[in-house]
């Protein structure tokens, strides 16, 4: 298949009649038009106004689709314990199934085509199950937590690493190659000192299994881990093997000199989630910092309950527009900056090679998008309109792998009409379920 059209290659290279080849499950030319319709005369034709690399969603919760707008206007813990977990914990397999599926739903067509997400601690498997059958590239693991969990969530720490590496043996590298595992602590404040030493000799049995989990999202967070460890958040998770080059933490909102330094020094990735920090009164994350002191600095949405979107092109402009009014510098991380962070350095937390950017022997994941509207007129800079003026309902076209996962508001894997029926009845009838004082 050929695309052609202005080509989004990286956050420094624009093609402005440019086209992209795919063959297999990979991007085989990226050039000029004219050069490249010339040497693939046989391959399939495709026209998009622009043609960009899938965007990588650096920390979601799929399965937490089903609670949009259940707790607005509530700080973190309140949000976390009196709303979220017990959702979690009233989802049956099949309910857990139709939640994955809308959430993968939602980010294939808003031009998500890898996703690092963060479960929930039962039924796992039906989120891995719907992202191998859906199509997406994934870094995936089931949520663990064993001390200061809400009934139905809280699991002995042994059953709940070996549930993990049963996971692993079944699905880690799985779905040709698209499905990766992470090893998913909730956060330190729901796992104990042998849960989270666990976490680490776990990852460290498997090739390429990595480790994600929450970090210094909350005041009340950190506090809460200090009064229990004697240590500031990210020198605990130093201490029991939560740092290193595998390790992606969400959030870092609060972080010390001292805590910078050591997520600097042993490479560990860091997720910035604006909206969700916004919507939470957590605060803002030292953006520029990190990334001046060379940490990765990937991008995500977050869960819907907290942002309370999947779509990767809001969280562009929020990323941006936060920093430069809390520094007061309307220079600070730019729309190359940011586009970085939610391609080519997500893909990196993500752990997946040649995955970010559109380049000659890099995988297929390549999203079409239309700029036949209004707000999209006129168009000086493409790179400042995806940033700053794009939106995810304007991508007509995802693929990854090679395959055409979504073509002008069709999937081609999934039901969505079926789906989001089904998601529906199951967010109703939690609606309706009673509750205990």
């Amino acid at each position: 298949m050929l695309l052609a059209g202005t080509v989004v290659a990286d956050a420094s290279t624009i093609i402005e009649e440019g086209a992209v080849v795919v063959d297999d499950d990979r991007i085989v030319a990226v050039g000029g038009r004219a050069t490249l319709t010339e040497r693939y005369p046989d391959h399939e034709r495709r026209e998009f106004d622009v043609i960009a690399p899938g965007l990588v969603g650096g920390h979601v919760h799929s399965v937490q689709s089903l609670g949009r707008g259940i707790a607005d206007d509530t700080s973190l813990l309140d949000w976390l314990f009196d709303h979220v977990l017990p959702m979690e914990a009233g989802l049956d397999a099949a309910g857990m199934r139709v939640a994955a599926e809308l959430g993968y739903l939602e980010c294939i067509e808003s031009g998500t085509t890898t996703v690092v997400d963060h479960l929930s601690v039962r039924h796992a498997e039906e989120a891995f199950e719907a992202a191998g059958e859906m199509g997406i590239r994934g870094r995936i693991g089931k949520v663990l937590m064993d001390t200061n969990a809400p009934e139905g969530l809280q699991e002995d720490t042994d059953a709940g690493l070996a549930e993990s590496e049963r996971l692993i043996e079944r699905y880690h590298d799985g779905f040709g190659g698209r499905i990766r595992y992470a090893v998913t602590p909730r956060f330190a404040v729901t796992c104990s000192e042998a849960c989270l030493r666990g976490v680490r000799e776990l990852a460290d049995r498997y090739d390429g299994v990595r480790i994600h989990t929450h970090a210094s999202e909350n005041r009340d967070e950190i506090a809460t881990v200090e009064a229990e460890t004697g240590m500031r958040n990210i020198h605990w998770l130093d201490e029991v093997g939560i740092t290193g080059d595998d390790v992606v933490l969400a959030h870092c909102v609060h972080t010390d000199e001292s805590e910078r330094e050591v997520l600097a020094e042993t490479g560990t990735h860091v997720t910035y989630c604006p909206s969700s920090n916004m919507k939470l009164a957590s605060g803002i994350a030292p953006i520029p910092d990190y990334l001046d002191r060379g940490i990765n600095v990937a991008l995500g949405n977050d869960g819907p309950p907290c942002n309370n979107t999947l779509d990767p092109f809001t969280e562009m402009r929020q990323a941006s527009l936060l920093q430069k009014v809390d520094s007061f510098d309307p220079t600070s991380t730019p729309a190359a900056t940011v586009f970085e962070m939610a391609t080519r350095n997500g893909a990196k937390a993500a752990g997946f090679d040649r995955v970010g950017a559109l380049r000659e022997g890099w995988k297929a994941d390549i999203v079409g998008i239309d700029t036949d509207l209004t707000r999209a007129t006129p168009m000086h800079d493409v790179l400042s309109h995806l940033v700053f003026s794009a939106h995810g309902d304007d991508v007509v076209f995802t693929m990854v792998d090679g395959d055409v996962l979504y073509d002008g508001g069709e999937h081609a894997r999934a039901d969505a009409d079926d789906i989001r029926e089904r998601a529906q009845a199951v967010a109703d009838g939690l609606d309706a379920a009673p509750t205990s004082d």
